[in-house]
């Protein structure tokens, strides 16, 4: 026998729904694609020993876009995405998600939004149809609509021979759809995502790709966290990277790209001492801008230069440098991370 389904208290007092209104330009708020719907002022976050997580970060978010906090572990990206849902208290600063104050009004925050954690969150007694069913009962769902909307969602993320499977006989991949499944079982305007495919392999991560580029040609907005620089490339309209809780630069993929200044982007490796390797090459290259050492290699961007490859080698060799391992490539959000922290993303 189930225990009875408690709802929220903004059910209880009758507050709205979000609509499912789905037109051309307006989201399922009804608000136009061009209207913020999540945006932060000073937000800071400050953990007793003075560990300031979040510090002073301004973001948008605009109606039906996918946007990426980007950086390292221990950036303040999961902090950030707290805060921004209700679970974290920030020290100072204000937000707004849907148009309401999170601080001040967070059980109508949590009407209008769906969260998919890092760790799995799914209810191990249920099987996999019923952790949509009772997840839409909590959220003020009918018990028909419930069901109709959980076999709906099934299908739509190609879960429904395993409707009655226990969650724990589920993949990695699987109970992670699952539980983006479940975070938009009620309906939510805004989906937050914190590191979505990490610990996926390959294939599961593509599928997540997918249905996230789904959900958004559906009008969804969705806030993720990764420290992906190909997934925040692939998926993201715009892209905050942060690093030690600070704003770093937000624009698109593709501005932050050209913001590097070059466009080839050479990676050698070399016997010897590499600091001293990374000013012979900026300073005797054609073309050079910088160089950098990152993760025991020197990263060198150059401009306008063909074949720069042999150049390099034959630079290094006169400076009596002897060259392991050479790559080159266009600049990447990596590039861009590096630019700005004068370290690796993975670092």
């Amino acid at each position: 026998m189930r225990a009875e389904v408690t709802r929220p208290p903004w059910v209880a007092l009758g507050c709205p729904g979000p609509s499912i209104r789905r037109s051309k330009g307006i989201s399922r708020t009804g608000v136009h694609l061009s209207e913020t719907v999540i945006r932060t002022e000073g937000l800071t976050k400050v953990y007793p020993g003075d560990i300031r997580a979040v510090n002073g970060l301004d973001l948008d978010v605009k109606q039906g876009e996918i946007f990426g906090l980007l950086g390292p572990n221990g950036a303040g990206k999961t902090t950030t995405a707290g805060m921004l849902t209700t679970r974290v208290v920030p020290t100072s600063g204000r937000a707004w998600v849907g148009g309401v104050e999170v601080s001040e009004h967070p059980a109508l925050v949590k009407q209008v939004i769906g969260v998919v954690p890092q760790s799995n969150t799914l209810d191990r007694s249920l099987d996999v149809r019923e952790n949509l069913y009772f997840h839409g009962r909590f959220f003020g769902m009918g018990a028909k609509e419930s069901r109709r909307e959980a076999d709906r969602l099934l299908e739509v993320f190609r879960l429904t021979e395993r409707a009655t499977a226990p969650v724990l006989a589920l993949s990695g991949g699987m109970a992670q759809r699952l539980m983006v499944a479940r975070a938009i079982m009620h309906r939510p305007s805004i989906l937050f995502l914190d590191e979505p495919t990490a610990g996926l392999d390959p294939q599961s991560r593509l599928a997540l790709w997918e249905i996230l580029g789904d959900l958004h040609r559906d009008g969804q907005t969705i806030l993720l966290t990764t420290h992906y620089m190909e997934e925040a490339d692939q998926l993201c309209a715009r892209i905050a990277i942060i690093d030690h809780g600070e704003l770093l630069a937000l624009d698109t993929p593709e501005a932050l790209k050209k913001s590097v200044g070059a466009d080839t982007v050479v990676t050698v490796s070399a016997q010897g001492d590499l600091e001293a390797l990374s000013e012979v090459l900026r300073t005797k290259v054609p073309g050079a801008s910088t160089a950098r050492c990152v993760d025991n290699a020197v990263v060198l961007e150059v401009s306008g230069v063909g074949g720069v490859l042999p150049i390099v080698i034959a630079t290094a060799d006169a400076a009596g440098f002897t060259v392991t391992d050479l790559s080159i490539a266009e600049p990447t959000l990596e590039t861009v991370f590096i630019n700005l922290t004068g370290k690796d993303l993975r670092d």
